[in-house]
């Protein structure tokens, strides 16, 4: 594999050392000779590197590919859509430089400012989705997508959402787990904190009890205790986060 990547650095080398035997009547433009010669390695450049820029989005694609169906954490979506930047940055700096080449197509000034702009702009990219922060280890094979469809499996198969009682110590003492790991896993596929996590499905289950006849002479204080809130405030505090109304005015306006 080592080799491999070596053989990568061989089309650069082979450039750097013929430049070394480049005489002054090599930028002669009235030799014939130089003229092909240096047209033929500029070109050679220029489509090295739009190969490079195709193996590399072939590779992503094959890469994303595999991910196709599965649930991605925050830091394998911040990777692929950084890198899916990183390709087309790098597509604009291609077509920019090869119109360069081209007589009295663009000013040669436009080059060097779009390939300023570029790297500036992908600077800034890799900063905002914290890509420095992030190395290849997010997309090793571990436990935590099985761990979460346990998880997903307990709270919302077996409606373990609607114990009142429910906290992150007791989800991880059920699953043999730590509360730092329990929690790590929900944050990375569900999005979202321990306790937004479980109110998520309480607020879902209590709308389909606000708006069921059977229900119509429950009030709101006892389909909150029915969900596995604990007090009536936490209710309606989770109820607007997630629906943007009270539980009060979600029921006049639906019935």
């Amino acid at each position: 594999m080592a080799n491999h990547y070596f053989l990568e650095l061989l089309p650069f080398s082979s450039v750097f050392v013929i430049s070394f035997f480049i005489t002054k009547n090599g930028f002669d433009t009235n030799n014939r000779q130089a003229v092909i010669i240096f047209g033929s390695i500029l070109m050679f450049i220029y489509l090295h590197f739009a190969f490079y820029i195709f193996i590399s989005y072939w590779s992503l694609k094959k890469v994303k590919r595999m991910y196709k169906g599965k649930v991605q954490t925050k830091f394998q979506k911040a990777i692929f859509e950084w890198l899916f930047t990183l390709i087309i940055g790098f597509v604009i700096i291609w077509i920019s430089y090869c119109l360069n080449i081209i007589e009295n197509t663009i000013p040669y000034i436009i080059g060097p400012i779009m390939y300023s702009m570029v790297v500036y702009f992908l600077s800034y990219k890799a900063f905002q989705l914290k890509a420095t922060d992030i190395d290849g280890r997010v997309f090793e094979n571990n436990d935590n997508a099985l761990l979460f469809d346990q998880i997903s499996a307990m709270i919302t198969k077996e409606k373990l959402y609607l114990e009142s009682e429910l906290s992150l110590s007791w989800l991880s003492k059920l699953i043999g787990k730590s509360t730092q790991k329990t929690s790590e896993v929900i944050n990375q596929y569900a999005k979202q904190n321990f306790n937004d996590y479980i109110n998520y499905y309480r607020i879902q289950d209590a709308k389909k009890k606000l708006l069921d006849q059977k229900n119509k002479n429950y009030t709101i204080s006892a389909i909150a205790f029915d969900t596995g809130f604990s007090s009536l405030s936490s209710f309606n505090s989770a109820f607007k986060k997630f629906e943007g109304i009270t539980p009060s005015a979600y029921k006049k306006d639906n019935l």
